[in-house]
């Protein structure tokens, strides 16, 4: 029996040394190959999740945009701009602080101060009648031939962009504008009640006694003359200054319009003074 084993191994040893693959082959045991455990199959893939549930997940999902949602980021965005909006409210508010700082320390023109007159009405008022609103005060006469009327019918273009339409419950919502005459001789309440509302019903007429006009042009830095010799019944030119004067609602001096400017100009100038007495959080209207 020993005799056909080694036979059998004699047989083998050769087709071992052509082909060592095969010998190579022999030293792997079944335990150490392991099975496949993939599997494929021609039926589609099926969820798990309940009905609907999956496409809502679906389309937030493709609704994402990496860690964001578009609700995030309009939330963000909206962030952004109320920030911007504000910290350019607070730069303004910084410089029209320091402006009003420079101012205190500088010094405002000298222009404006206290006052008692009669208006168109006849009655008796004063300059703290008006006080808790801008006023826009206009110094002429009745019987100017041209520059009077030419300016006070930009006053009233000037107004109706302020106001728009004129309301007699409320005639001076932003501003309200004073005609002064420089010829209380003539310009009587009846004179001036007849002549202003021909240009705007909001313009409130003031005379008075010579003196009272000439104290409330000196005080206001307005130039004005009568002829030194008038005879009674004679027509006469009076000069004057021509200039609006911009008063806030505590009575000071804010800006001086003179004849060269716009329409235009006036409105959006005094919008923007209004608005920045807003922004510092006073008010313009008297508790």
């Amino acid at each position: 029996m020993s005799r056909p084993s080694s036979v059998l191994r004699a047989l083998r040893s050769p087709i071992l040394a052509r082909c060592p693959s095969v010998a190579v082959a022999r030293t792997y045991t079944p335990s150490l190959i392991r099975p496949s455990t993939r599997t494929f199959t021609s039926s589609p893939v099926r969820s798990n999740a309940a009905p609907g549930a999956g496409s809502s997940a679906d389309i937030r999902n493709r609704q994402a945009v990496g860690v964001f949602t578009w609700k995030t980021a309009a939330i963000f965005v909206l962030t952004g701009i109320g920030l911007t909006l504000y910290f350019r409210r607070e730069k303004r508010l910084a410089e029209l602080a320091k402006h009003e700082a420079a101012n205190r320390a500088i010094g405002r023109p000298k222009v404006g101060g206290p006052f008692e007159l009669v208006d168109h009405t006849g009655k008796t008022v004063t300059s703290e009648d008006f006080k808790g609103k801008y006023m826009l005060v206009y110094f002429g006469f009745t019987r100017c031939p041209d520059i009077c009327p030419e300016e006070l019918d930009k006053l009233s273009e000037v107004l109706e962009k302020l106001h728009g339409k004129y309301d007699p419950a409320n005639p001076h919502p932003v501003v309200t504008p004073l005609f002064v005459t420089c010829d209380p001789a003539r310009d009587t309440p009846a004179a001036l009640s007849a002549y202003l509302p021909e240009f705007h019903p909001s313009i409130i007429g003031l005379t008075g006694t010579y003196d009272k006009i000439k104290a409330m042009c000196k005080a206001y830095r307005v130039y004005f003359s009568t002829p030194p010799v008038i005879k009674e019944g004679e027509d006469y030119l009076v000069d004057h200054s021509i200039f609006f004067y911009l008063m806030d609602p505590e009575g000071q001096f804010v800006d001086a319009f003179g004849k060269h400017y716009s329409v235009d100009e006036m409105a959006g100038k005094i919008r923007e003074y209004v608005g920045e007495w807003d922004r510092l959080g006073r008010k313009r209207f008297r508790d």
